[in-house]
């Protein structure tokens, strides 16, 4: 671009590092002057005015952000709404914030104070940042916003003494935007690789910046937080759907196996990334994978969908045959081990899976070698000789999961040989710096080998065209769009799609007869073969791509090889596959500040939360409230519990019950008639609105944001009650009972639906709700319509409480035992590998009595106490007998557990009557 322009700036002046970042990004073409911090380069102002751009026509421009406005434009970046928003949201907000930031820490070096007045702009920019997904903060590319809110950051978050903790989303974005070559380039120039030191000569030159009053930031980019105001069109139209009932919905439809694609219909076929057979999942697989792909599953079967979600293990490779050796089994033995594991840890997780299966199979091998033909029939597969890495050690060469190193790209120091965690990129092992096998820890050697490679650059166009039309009318996440696209614009390789190794599916080929097929070309392929070994009409689903939307879960490390490896398989077999529409990756979740690890002993796994003592639907529920999917997130303890007792017991639990026990103290069990008022009107609107919102975030798979609609349904219906205080308006007249029973009738009906809501997420609790509120089948749809479910007169049955509270010792007991103090134990056998033991009946002495348990004794010591809390309660409520009973033995129980536990016999019962 010929524009004869000259940009102003001066080094140790942070506004200067934005333009000048900006100019070297858009490549506008201008006269670079350094000039002292009091030079005054705008003939018309009074005041030195640094950073400024002369225009060609004379005239000058002397804001920081209006000329990298200006930058970007020339440069063909029209500036949209969105970053216009955030330009002023810097301005206005962040800017002051800095300067007297800035000031605090460089000229009167109170650091800390420096850093807690920043905390504030920092949240809000994170939370925003978190809340998109996007790598930068208005789309999948850099704007003009993304180079001003790093150059006014930069002194900053380029500290990490000033750095506050917690900031995921903003570490990320910073990292990315600071490793452009022009913000590198710009830092260097205006900075000279200094830190605060750096600015002290152009601050000391700046007017005291002005003490700002304490406001929240405002000014939000899309503005997604604001409330929704309902019209009165809105409000009478809700009102209208409510009073239909249950007319108004469609039927449950009832499943029938095989379930089988429906033409004319919307055809679901869910697939949750292959569990490793070798080892146990933890909370972060679990989240990742199989929990986050049932809720989606449970979703789309109350909204009526034919819908099919499969999985199984991944049993194929060398860390199964590793994990025999160090078991002293083979292979097989391995696989049937760990498959029972895993099934037992999703059944009691309550997964949903149509079919759980495995990929050590024949249909496996049957569909892997037919894809594998074909390819080679096409010229899509490649020979050649490769280096590998090999372990004299251990006599063999080493599988890319079984080399770690240090990343060439990033210098991550725990890059496996397939790919770095840390930047995503592929590696070949042979390019890691300071390689060593995993097993033995000893350096191995390179060595040739011939092997068979995808020719993914030969299938390059075809998976571009497929890419551009599955992104583009599919929901893939964010980080699964950005992985993908990194791949393809760091351009594709040919990939290996064979090992030297014994325990996989044989390569049909008379030149590569001792080889199997690499995991990542074999793995996938599961999908196709547990979807065979539950149906031989397999096909429907897996060659129907006009009629089949396919949705893939997995943690973002899985990503490449489903939107890249697997489909181009696919797209070279020429076989009318289904390829994947939905993508939905999550980032990681992290146990308390650190890793998971079997090995030290530190975090919860699948086998170890059934001995908790907390029960599934806690577990199943805190796991998707923090479920990582715009950034890490992290377990912990003392969150779990603050959720539990506030967001379940004192909220969610606190409505159903009071809606459940109003109708039977009041009413007599029946549900009374309902006379809408307009504050009823509008809560019935509010919830619709709610309920809408629910339904429109979960079918863009955004779980964790849809369970708050719930909770906040459950908060606006304890504020209707708290503001209408039926327990006292049941005591006056008949206008008051009246008003009574329209807030209980609309209350209890609220609680069905949230019964309905909650299926996805707590079906356990979702069956226990609607059990005491003998919901009718008919309810248990979504079809997004709020209706009255339990009509006047509906009678329900007994109420109890639903939740329970983690106590304050529980919880740091639980700590203490998954911190890493423990010693980590090996896995039970396949055939003790089962959920916790049932209660012993009656009389019972097990095998084990008179052998002490202090651990387990202390923990039965805290349900014996909250147990007998209950039974209290239950008595002060007048309950009915039968449910006080009920309890009353499970307390019974518990205390003859505990008395076992404490290495005592249980004390014979005692009969009473006459003394003889």
């Amino acid at each position: 671009m010929n524009v004869k322009m000259t940009l102003y700036v001066s080094e140790g002046n942070p506004h200067s590092l934005k333009v000048l970042a900006a100019n070297e990004m858009t490549g506008v073409k201008c006269d670079i002057k350094y000039v002292n911090h009091d030079e005054r380069v705008v003939p018309f102002l009074s005041r030195p005015t640094v950073p400024a751009l002369r225009l060609s026509s004379g005239n000058y421009l002397f804001s920081a952000n209006a000329i990298c406005q200006y930058l970007f434009t020339l440069g063909g970046l029209e500036p949209s709404d969105a970053t216009n928003q955030w330009l002023e949201w810097e301005g206005t907000e962040l800017q002051p914030a800095v300067t007297l930031a800035l000031h605090l820490a460089a000229l009167q070096g109170k650091r800390a104070e420096a850093a807690r007045s920043l905390q504030k702009h920092l949240s809000y920019l994170d939370q925003r940042l978190a809340k998109r997904g996007a790598p930068y903060v208005t789309s999948e590319v850099m704007t003009v916003a993304d180079v001003v809110l790093w150059g006014a950051l930069y002194p900053f978050l380029s500290d990490a003494t000033l750095l506050p903790g917690g900031l995921q989303a903003v570490t990320g974005w910073f990292e990315r935007v600071g490793g452009h070559a022009a913000c590198k380039a710009a830092a260097q120039s205006i900075l000279k690789g200094g830190g605060l030191s750096t600015l002290k000569p152009y601050l000391q030159r700046q007017p005291p910046p002005r003490q700002r009053s304490e406001r929240p930031a405002s000014n939000e980019p899309e503005g997604e937080n604001a409330e929704h105001t309902m019209t009165e069109k809105e409000i009478q139209a809700d009102v209208e759907i409510w009073s239909k009932g249950l007319s108004a919905c469609p039927k449950p439809k009832e499943i029938q196996h095989p379930i089988l694609p429906r033409e004319g219909e919307r055809n679901v076929l869910i697939t949750s990334a292959l569990p490793y057979v070798n080892n146990v999942p933890h909370l972060g697989n679990i989240i990742g994978c199989v929990l986050s792909a049932d809720v989606f599953a449970r979703f789309c079967r109350l909204r009526g969908l034919t819908t099919l979600f499969v999985c199984g293990t991944d049993e194929y490779g060398t860390a199964t045959e590793n994990k025999a050796a160090e078991e002293g089994v083979s292979p097989r033995e391995i696989c049937d081990k760990y498959h029972t594991v895993h099934a037992n840890i999703y059944r009691w997780f309550n997964i949903s899976f149509d079919y759980f299966g495995r990929t050590t199979t024949p249909r496996q091998t049957e569909i892997a070698q037919d894809i594998f033909g074909r390819l080679l029939e096409r010229d899509f597969l490649l020979p050649d000789t490769v280096e590998q890495l090999r372990c004299e050690h251990c006599d063999r060469f080493l599988a890319d999961r079984f080399v770690e190193g240090v990343c060439p790209f990033c210098c991550y120091e725990e890059a496996r040989g397939d790919q770095c965690d840390k930047c995503g990129k592929l590696i070949n092992a042979v390019e890691l710096k300071n390689p060593q096998c995993k097993m033995c820890k000893q350096t191995p050697v390179v060595k040739s080998s011939k092997h068979l490679f995808l020719d993914l650059p030969k299938l390059e166009s075809r998976l571009e065209t497929w890419l551009e039309k599955s992104v583009g009318t599919g929901d893939w996440t964010p980080n699964a769009r950005f992985i993908t696209r990194t791949w393809i614009r760091d351009g594709l390789k040919p990939r290996c799609i064979t090992r030297d190794l014994k325990w996989g599916t044989p390569v049909p080929h008379p030149d590569f007869s001792d080889k199997v097929f690499y995991v990542w070309f074999d793995a996938p392929i599961g999908y196709l073969s547990i979807t065979a070994n539950y149906t031989d009409q397999w096909e429907k689903w897996w060659k129907n791509p006009e009629q089949v939307q396919l949705y893939n879960f997995m943690a973002k490390d899985n990503v490449p090889f489903h939107s890249v490896v697997f489909p181009c398989s696919l797209l070279g077999a020429e076989d009318n596959y289904t390829l994947v529409s939905h993508l939905i990756a999550t980032e990681y979740l992290n146990y308390e500040d650190t890793k998971f690890s079997k090995s030290r002993g530190v975090g919860v796994f699948g086998d170890m939360a059934m001995d908790t003592g907390i029960p599934t639907d806690i577990w199943r529920f805190y796991l998707l409230f923090v479920r990582p999917e715009g950034q890490d997130s992290t377990f912990s303890w003392a969150d779990m519990a603050l959720k539990n007792n506030s967001e379940l017991l004192n909220n969610l639990g606190n409505f159903i019950n009071r809606s459940g026990m109003f109708v039977c103290k009041f009413f007599e069990g029946q549900v009374p008639a309902m006379v809408l008022e307009e504050e009823d009107r509008r809560l019935l609107a509010l919830t619709a609105w709610e309920l809408r919102q629910y339904t429109q975030l979960m079918e863009k798979v955004r779980i964790r944001d849809a369970l708050k609609c719930i909770l906040n349904i459950s908060r606006h219906g304890n504020q209707y009650i708290q503001v209408n205080e039926p327990w006292k308006k049941i005591k006056g007249g008949e206008r008051d009972r009246q008003r009574t029973g329209t807030v209980t009738g609309v209350a209890v009906n609220l609680a069905c639906l949230l019964s309905v809501m909650l299926q996805p997420y707590m079906p356990t609790v979702s069956a226990t709700i609607q059990e005491q509120l003998h919901a009718p089948p008919h309810c248990n749809t979504l079809s997004g319509k709020f209706v009255c479910m339990l009509p006047a007169g509906h009678r329900i049955g007994t109420i109890s409480p639903l939740f329970q509270k983690l106590e304050a010792d529980q919880i740091e007991a639980l700590r203490n035992r998954f911190g890493g103090q423990q010693k980590a134990t090996n896995v039970k056998p396949a055939d003790e590998a089962k959920p916790a033991a049932p209660a012993l009946a009656p009389g019972l002495i097990p095998e084990t009595a008179g052998k002490a348990d202090p651990q387990r004794a202390k923990q039965l010591t805290e349900e014996v106490a909250q147990q007998g809390e209950r039974v209290r309660t239950l008595k002060a409520q007048k309950a009915e007998k039968s449910v006080i009973g009920a309890e009353v033995a499970k307390l019974l129980d518990l205390k003859k557990q505990l008395v076992l536990a404490e290495g005592k016999n249980p004390e014979p019962p005692v009969t009473k009557g006459k003394k003889k």
